[in-house]
């Protein structure tokens, strides 16, 4: 077992969470307002009462990138995570399919599919993941070298006091960030240099943002909204759910 110190952790975040910064404020200046238009359930809007184009455009913006934020940052600390692991048990990205790290501490090899939180998935997904433990323990357990082989599912916050699933063990939070580095207090040592020029990048983020929804508004206005300033509700349904000719199927 090595180990692993806090200027190694420092040294590893400041950089890499410019890129979330970076790619975050990609995604924002890359959208078109018919995109996020098509991707959310406009239902949804209507039922929350929402009357003026901004509220509704704010709304559909809002949602877009808490999604894509969501997805931007656990690419983060899955790096963050096999990073710590790589540097105290060796621990390297799996090749094998829905396996992000793999190391082996106490004769045990551990296969590790890292997610974000411990709400991530339906039961759909759960079966897919658990297809590819059984699938990776084949391989391993083919390798000449024989070795205990154990699946889990770590998630980078949240608590699950049940962390036995049968076929795998799912651990949350401080458990997790225990499990991959032999530090108990590591799940909150790093949460300080996350705000690393974080002000400065969200300053950044936020006027590129406040441009955007003055853009997405007037654009919406122009096409979903009558000459009295009421928004076409029907239009925007017809828009985003409305049978496209050439796509038509005849039952």
């Amino acid at each position: 077992m090595g180990r692993i110190r806090k200027e190694e952790i420092i040294s590893f975040i400041e950089p890499n969470i410019q890129i979330f910064h970076s790619k975050r404020l990609e995604n924002l200046l890359s959208l078109k307002l018919n995109d996020i238009l098509k991707r959310k359930n406009p239902y949804l809007f209507k039922a929350k009462n929402i009357t003026t184009a901004q509220d509704l455009v704010k709304s559909l913006l809002d949602a877009h990138l808490s999604s894509q934020e969501e997805g931007i940052f656990g690419g983060f600390l899955e790096e963050l995570s096999i990073f710590i692991c790589g540097k105290v048990f060796s621990g390297k990205k799996s090749s094998s399919e829905g396996i992000d790290l793999e190391f082996e501490k106490e004769s045990t090899r551990y296969i590790v599919t890292i997610k974000s939180g411990p709400n991530w998935g339906n039961s759909q997904q759960v079966s897919r993941m658990k297809d590819n433990f059984k699938r990776a323990k084949r391989v391993l357990g083919s390798n000449a070298k024989k070795s205990r082989i154990l699946a889990v599912n770590g998630c980078c916050y949240g608590i699950d006091d049940n962390p036995d699933k049968g076929d795998y063990i799912k651990l949350c939070g401080q458990r997790f960030w225990s499990f991959i580095s032999g530090n108990e207090k590591l799940y909150t040592e790093i949460i300080e240099p996350l705000g690393h020029r974080a002000k400065e990048k969200n300053e950044k983020f936020h006027e590129e943002y406040a441009k955007v929804i003055n853009k997405f508004t007037l654009e919406f206005a122009k096409e979903y909204c009558d000459s009295e300033g009421k928004i076409l509700w029907n239009k925007i349904v017809e828009f985003n759910s409305g049978k496209k000719k050439k796509a038509d199927l005849i039952y």
